[in-house]
């Protein structure tokens, strides 16, 4: 039987096969549209959202996914007695002890403290832990095999960046292509590489605006509502119950939260989402924000 080191080293490595095969496509798409076609009047703009797709892309597959801090670890003596503990409710008794000095709305489906045994730590707020990568990843969306990577706190912003670029420089591709392969369905093409460029550069850019429009389209409907992809399919547990929209500040502070408050920062791929993925504000918290600040208003007049 393999050493368990020698299978994670094989899985990692098949693991990019994804994202060497998209990187090989793209690759040839630049070839045969810059060399093959050389349709001169289209190179700045062609040039232009290849390198923002590319950038955007880089960056999602190469940022690491934010990490729980250490505040959020079990002290050594608690620590020790949870796991001498058999009993959950005492290791929850535990687990809350502990959690009363941290920013933590969100519970288990039973109302408890989320922790994670695999690494052990109290999870924050949207923390999830990724089986792929093996750790807990803060505002965690997913796991894309596309990227190799999660897609979290860290990167979210790359990866909506990496889906709208992706998508301009496919649509680009295609409408700029579409010409020729017209003329390549009337035999008024010549040249028999060009032909053959041109028939799969058509298909292939089409083929994957089709894909990449639904999944950016989803992303967007989530930015909106400041929700991650997990907690769409389950809504995130407070106390006072489970809340879909727990989150939710509003359409402008939802896409703040993601972007930044600079709008000249947002079509980059630079880092600009807000706070630090520890904490977050919810719904629940600015309504008893507000419901407090009218009552200190109140009392004053009240005299």
């Amino acid at each position: 039987m393999a050493p368990t080191h020698v299978l994670r080293c094989c899985q990692r490595g098949l693991s990019w096969i994804p994202v060497v095969f998209i990187a090989l496509v793209v690759c040839w798409s630049y070839y045969a549209y810059v060399v093959e076609l050389c349709i001169f009047f289209y190179l700045i703009f062609f040039h232009l959202s290849f390198t923002m797709f590319v950038w955007s892309y880089w960056k999602t597959i190469f940022t690491k996914p934010a990490n729980p801090s250490k505040e959020f670890c079990l002290p050594k003596v608690e620590k020790e007695c949870y796991e001498k503990e058999a009993r959950p409710e005492s290791q929850q008794e535990i687990l809350w002890r502990v959690a009363t000095s941290l920013p933590l709305y969100t519970r288990t489906g039973t109302g408890g403290i989320r922790y994670c045994d695999r690494c052990q730590v109290i999870k924050p707020d949207r923390c999830h832990h990724c089986s792929a990568c093996d750790t807990c990843v803060l505002k965690m969306d997913h796991h894309c095999p596309w990227v190799n990577n999660c897609v979290g706190f860290s990167n979210y912003k790359f990866f909506i960046l990496f889906l709208a670029y992706s998508l301009a420089y496919c649509l680009f591709i295609a409408a700029t292509v579409l010409q020729y392969f017209i003329k390549f369905w009337t035999n008024e093409l010549d040249g028999t590489h060009a032909k053959f460029h041109v028939l799969f550069l058509f298909f292939v850019a089409a083929m994957f605006c089709i894909s990449i429009l639904s999944l950016f389209s989803y992303h967007l409907w989530l930015v909106g509502k400041n929700r991650s992809t997990i907690e769409a399919f389950r809504a995130p547990v407070f106390r006072s119950g489970s809340d879909k929209n727990g989150f939710s500040l509003g359409f402008r502070k939802n896409i703040a939260q993601v972007f930044g408050d600079q709008k000249k920062y947002w079509l980059l791929p630079v880092f600009t989402s807000q706070g630090d993925g520890l904490t977050f504000p919810t719904r629940l918290v600015n309504a008893d924000a507000e419901q407090a600040a009218v009552t200190l208003h109140q009392e004053p007049n009240k005299r």
